[in-house]
């Protein structure tokens, strides 16, 4: 007995040793992929002997805790993991301390993606730019919709793989078999950029797009041309012909739970997604799922949006907290860090770990789309108010897949609506001429 707690009172010193950081707590979500982060926490601890707590959030009440956090005399949270569409809030607003003025000497590690420089934030020209930008970020997980279809089917039906979306379309008429399974299922629940993520594949496929050239100030409401009409069309045609009989109403939760139950045959979503597909408690389709990048309009090519989720520190905070919070996401980007949380089923941030030997196990089928996919991925908003852009944004997409409104009316309105936030913000905008009814 003595034996045993001498052992156990030399494990205590030891950790007390190696932790050299006080604790710290992170802000995190509650999205398909925080099983994987969760562990990756676990697994620091074990390395560093530090302490960290998570305090999770469904994804709709995350942001107000983190605006509440930055904004009072200090954060509670040692670091904010917040999506994209937020992040010109935080990074013009002075909310987060800039990483190298924590630690002169930290950098982004070259393995790990920049998602369109969305890290890098300059306050002079209130713009992404690599160079002459600050470094405010480390990625944490990059969202971005595959192609999740399933590959049984496709053998039994000799269906090629599809590149197009009239390919799509034309393999989901065939495998629709309602109510037993539909050909193709899709989200179509209004939030913040809820449709709204999941129709950008579309709109991207067709060559269309929601504003100008914002990377160089174009802030130009494009998104009712007749290239976005032509990509609703399609959404609400596909939707309509081989979908869920209550399209509008659909949740990303619902359509990944359609495809592990089987009833879905195939589906566009986050790939995060894909740690359930393969999960023999979840899955009812354990290895028949098979993964491929989003198809595009003839003569376009694939351009997935990005949803990534991003760590940073709150600027309020006490110098000791915030060089903890450094030692983590240091760690966080390292290729071990990177690799585990690959396997512990969330997607990985660096380059060469989605292109490594593991892409080869069948049960990471989705890591060589998800590398290829990044190549072309493509940021939606880099404004303040992306999350009213994206309300709207939302709100019109699902009245046309209610069939509430038509297509160009949607776009329309919306397009009017977001010329209108544009302008209160302050940004030189304009608009193009209302579709045709």
């Amino acid at each position: 007995m003595l034996k045993l707690l001498a052992a156990a009172l030399l494990a205590c010193l030891s950790t007390a040793v190696l932790a050299a950081e006080p604790p710290i707590t992170i802000a995190a979500p509650q999205t398909p992929w925080f099983g994987g982060f969760h562990h990756i926490v676990d697994e620091y601890q074990k390395d560093t002997g530090n302490t960290v707590h998570l305090e999770v959030s469904p994804f709709d009440g995350l942001l107000a805790k983190e605006r509440a956090a930055v904004r009072s005399g200090q954060s509670p949270y040692a670091i904010l993991i917040f999506q994209v569409q937020n992040f010109v809030e935080f990074y013009a607003g002075g909310f987060l301390q800039p990483l190298t003025a924590i630690d002169p000497k930290f950098r982004l590690d070259p393995q790990v993606y920049t998602f369109d420089d969305t890290v890098f934030w300059n306050p002079t020209t209130g713009r992404c730019e690599r160079d002459g930008g600050i470094l405010m970020s480390v990625p944490v997980n990059p969202n971005v919709p595959v192609l999740y279809y399933r590959a049984d089917l496709y053998a039994q039906h000799h269906l090629p793989v599809p590149q197009t979306f009239d390919q799509l379309l034309a393999n989901a008429k065939t495998l629709n078999a309602p109510p037993r399974i539909y050909g193709f299922v899709q989200r179509g629940d209004r939030g913040t950029l809820n449709i709204g993520w999941d129709f950008l594949p579309y709109l991207y496929g067709f060559g269309g797009d929601i504003l100008g050239d914002q990377k160089q100030g174009d802030f130009k409401v494009v998104l009712n041309s007749p290239r976005a009409l032509a990509a609703l069309q399609f959404y609400v045609k596909l939707a309509h012909e081989a979908g869920h009989p209550n399209p509008a109403s659909v949740t990303q939760a619902e359509v990944i739970q359609d495809l592990v139950t089987g009833r879905a045959a195939q589906a566009m979503i986050t790939v995060a997604g894909a740690a359930q597909m393969d999960d023999p408690d979840k899955s009812a389709v354990v290895g028949k799922i098979a993964y491929a990048e989003t198809p595009h309009a003839a003569g376009q090519v694939s351009e997935p949006p990005l949803g990534h989720w991003l760590g940073g520190i709150p600027h309020n905070l006490p110098a000791d907290q915030q060089k903890a919070a450094m030692a983590f996401l240091a760690w966080f980007q390292t290729g071990k860090a990177q690799m585990d949380y690959a396997r512990a089923g969330s997607p990985p941030v660096r380059r060469d770990v989605l292109t490594s030997s593991l892409a080869n196990d069948p049960h990471f089928g989705w890591m060589r789309p998800l590398a290829e996919s990044l190549q072309h991925a493509r940021q939606p908003f880099f404004t303040k108010d992306a999350p009213g852009l994206a309300a709207v944004f939302d709100l019109k997409l699902n009245q046309a897949l209610a069939g509430e409104l038509t297509p160009a009316a949607a776009l329309n309105q919306a397009a009017h609506a977001m010329e209108d936030i544009l302008q209160k913000d302050g940004y030189k905008t304009g608009i193009l001429p209302d579709l045709k009814e």
